[in-house]
């Protein structure tokens, strides 16, 4: 085996070997299922208090309002406002509604009253409001003598379904762009996370090694850029290792959980639910669901991947070399070493915020296509283009851009990495590490 082998070897069994890598990797989906089980049980949660409300309507505007969840409307009965006031003092009941007159049919907000000691929960707060709402309307439309289905018809979804002009191709929906704005989102943050992570990994291990001076004995028998493409290439492999053990151990956590709670996402998952909230139609919900995994479907699936697959490596090579570089380059001192990571993670946090910022607007943006080319910023913006089907050439000359941009970034963290790595002692600075690529040998 080569010496290049050997090493990557080397750095992946003694990382993946570790005890920290093995609960680390165990932890995030240990995690996961503690979120899920604490989502299921929030989801679930009731705090079995009833709040027994006595209603004043001083105006006959709502009647008999019927109970919602968590909140019992018990008529006044012709009592005052003050002998109902003795009564929440006795504990009969929560609190007491006053609805005042409305005064004017033109008046678009009305102020009603609740008189309790107690705190009003938002949760019943926001029920009160909504059913008070909602009777208020009705007594506006019964006493203009308005037809309520007439009013319906009032309303109006509108939705945009985009049509092509010179017939060639196939039409977008309306569920396009929204699935356009979910692959190129979960591209986009994993692509972050990945490369910033595995990154400052590498970081790591070169600084580890430095610091315990085990990289003098290594340099002995290897060249300098053969350890550090080695240290790269390994780390990159204990990467998608525990990526791929994450992958797995994830889709079975989130296939087992709802079994073993009975929470079903598909039925709302016993979600709580009011007697306010909307019904949903099961067919139109199916429908809606086709509508999605059509487009889905349609979209450019072996280009997308291929893509994603060139530009992570693409983005792995030019970062984890770069941080490669600034941890041969550290010294002793961490706290000031870290001025050298500061200019590395920029260009990468700004390239996430331009996908978040401009790019959820208009993936077609000036500034979206400039990142989308510039290779520090490409393996972040270009991944959220590809769902959004960019023109070819950019695609073509984006991957280009990365692909030579890795070598340059490899070379030339090389060219910092052998002199960095046997330094010790001595406070390094940009202006240093500039004259170290001019070195001989």
């Amino acid at each position: 085996m080569s010496k290049l082998g050997l090493i990557i070897k080397r750095e992946y069994l003694t990382r993946v070997t570790k005890r920290s890598f093995i609960i680390g990797t165990l932890l995030a989906p240990i995690g996961l299922a503690v979120y899920l089980l604490v989502i299921i049980g929030l989801t679930k949660y009731d705090s079995g208090s009833e709040l027994k409300v006595a209603v004043l309507d001083e105006a006959g505007m709502v009647k008999q309002l019927p109970d919602s969840k968590g909140v019992r409307y018990i008529p006044s009965g012709g009592k005052t406002l003050d002998e109902l006031k003795s009564e929440v003092e006795a504990e009969k009941y929560d609190g007491v509604l006053r609805i005042p007159p409305l005064g004017t049919f033109q008046k678009k907000e009305h102020t009603i009253f609740y008189y309790s000691d107690k705190k009003l929960a938002p949760e019943k707060s926001i029920a009160i409001e909504k059913r008070i709402g909602e009777r208020i309307r009705n007594f506006k439309i019964d006493s203009l003598h308005l037809d309520p289905k007439t009013l319906d018809m009032l309303d109006t979804d509108i939705s945009i379904d985009p049509e092509k002009i010179n017939g060639t191709g196939e039409d977008d929906s309306k569920y396009t762009a929204g699935v356009g704005l979910a692959i190129g989102g979960i591209m986009t943050f994993l692509m972050f996370m990945m490369v910033l992570v595995y990154g400052q990994m590498v970081m790591r291990s070169v600084m580890e090694e430095k610091t315990s001076r085990i990289v003098e004995v290594m340099m002995s028998s290897v060249k300098p850029f053969e350890l550090m493409l080695g240290k790269i290439l390994g780390t990159g492999a204990v990467g998608l290792t525990q990526m791929v053990i994450w992958v797995l151990l994830s889709g079975a956590v989130t296939f087992i959980i709802p079994l073993v709670t009975g929470f079903d996402a598909a039925a709302g998952g016993g979600m709580p639910t009011t007697m306010d909230a909307p019904q949903i139609d099961p067919d139109q919900l199916q429908g809606e669901g086709l509508r999605i995994m059509a487009e889905l479907g349609k979209q450019n699936w072996p280009l997308i991947i291929f893509a994603f697959i060139i530009f992570f490596l693409g983005g792995y090579f030019i970062y984890s070399s770069m941080f490669a570089a600034i941890g041969s380059a550290m010294g002793d001192d961490l706290g000031e070493g870290q001025s050298l990571v500061l200019p590395v993670t920029i260009p990468l946090i700004l390239s996430f915020y331009i996908v978040s910022m401009a790019g959820w607007r208009n993936p077609d943006s000036g500034l979206m296509v400039f990142a989308s080319l510039f290779p520090l910023f490409s393996p972040i913006a270009m991944p959220f283009r590809m769902a959004f089907n960019p023109p070819w050439w950019q695609i073509a000359l984006s991957l280009i851009l990365v692909v030579l941009s890795a070598f340059f970034f490899v070379w030339l963290a090389g060219r910092i990495y052998r002199v960095g790595i046997l330094l010790y002692g001595k406070k390094v600075t940009f202006k240093e590490i500039g004259k170290w690529l001019f070195y001989k040998g």
